[in-house]
């Protein structure tokens, strides 16, 4: 019975962040090529680094067997099953890849369950509603007209909202992540103007719904995860969210278009971070900081609920810059 218990155990694919408990065992694993470079060591034997990853982090894999073989098979964003052991170099978790044939395999699409690779936010229908609900309470046509027209008469793009993440890896990187970050910083934004009531909030709730709108079109999600498409690269969202609000703002005040447009165009913030202008208005300049906020918030919550809740603190973020104390 133990013997069918290990059996079991060896054939189960463990996600990255569960690799810590598998030191010193063989796994037979799923993950994708983030990097790979093919080294040489001082004796002058050749080994490939590999960083594999899934939805719930990245890890360092060496291949000392079978390294140029692989390095020309096997490209970056390749989904491959991995078989090796688990050990503790250098303070981290790595997997020493098996001397066995084929213990680097590519897979195809129908061979692996891309769930490995973007999870999904829970609740979709339930925050769609609440974007609905906030829709309600918008006093101007003008606004209601805009948002009505992206979430209530766009079935596609309701569909495509619903789906998108907001981003690759930094925040909200699954799917319904647009959703979510985008009902989150309406909400946030509502509640500031309880307190500075000279904002204009239905346009600050109308901004915070449709600043990242443009992620619809600059994210894609597929067999390899989340992947930026050609016009995400080439244009940006925010571009891309200025054409779309255009198209669905005929017969609205221009003021108010006008209004909207400097929304999407500065709430980055900073012309280092993408921004194409500063926050000009005492609106733009909330928006900024709570979807600033917002993204950084789940960033974090990210970061503190992969790690071993039995340490003080986090691996270093480059992101943010910074550890986190986790206790």
């Amino acid at each position: 019975m133990n013997g069918f218990r290990e059996a079991l155990e060896k054939l189960r694919s463990p996600y990255v962040e569960e690799l810590r408990n598998w030191i010193d065992k063989e796994i037979d694993g799923i993950y994708k090529i983030k990097s790979k470079k093919l080294q040489e060591a001082k004796d002058g034997k050749k080994f490939l680094l590999l960083t594999l990853e899934d939805r719930t982090g990245s890890v360092r894999a060496v291949d000392w067997y079978n390294a140029e073989a692989n390095d020309e098979k096997l490209q970056v964003g390749h989904v491959v099953n991995v078989r090796g052991k688990v050990v503790y170099f250098e303070e981290r978790v790595q997997i020493n890849v098996l001397n066995e044939q084929d213990a680097i395999k590519k897979l195809s699409e129908n061979e692996y369950d891309i769930e490995r690779f973007v999870r999904s936010a829970e609740n979709v229908e339930e925050m769609y509603k609440s974007v609905l609900r906030l829709i309600d309470t918008i006093r101007d046509e003008d606004y209601k007209t805009i948002l009505q027209r992206f979430f209530v008469e766009d079935k596609n793009f309701v569909e495509m909202f619903k789906s998108s993440p907001a981003g690759m890896r930094i925040h909200h990187a699954y799917k319904g992540g647009l959703l979510e970050h985008s009902l989150s910083v309406a909400k946030l934004v509502d509640s500031v103007c309880r307190i500075y009531n000279q904002l204009d909030r239905d346009l600050l709730v109308t901004g915070a719904l449709l600043h990242d709108i443009g992620k619809v079109k600059e994210y894609a999600v597929n067999s390899n995860g989340i992947e930026v498409t050609t016009e995400g690269e080439l244009v940006g969202h925010i571009v891309i969210g200025i054409e779309m609000l255009a198209q669905k703002a005929r017969g609205i005040s221009y003021e108010k278009f006008l209004k909207l447009k400097h929304l999407i165009a500065s709430h980055h913030g900073e012309f280092e971070w993408g921004s194409p202008v500063l926050p000009k208005t005492p609106e733009a300049l909330v928006l900024h900081f709570i979807e600033n906020m917002d993204s950084k918030i789940n960033r974090v919550m990210q970061i503190i609920d992969k790690e071993d809740k039995e340490k003080d603190w986090s691996e270093y973020d480059s992101n943010l810059s910074r550890r986190f104390f986790l206790k």
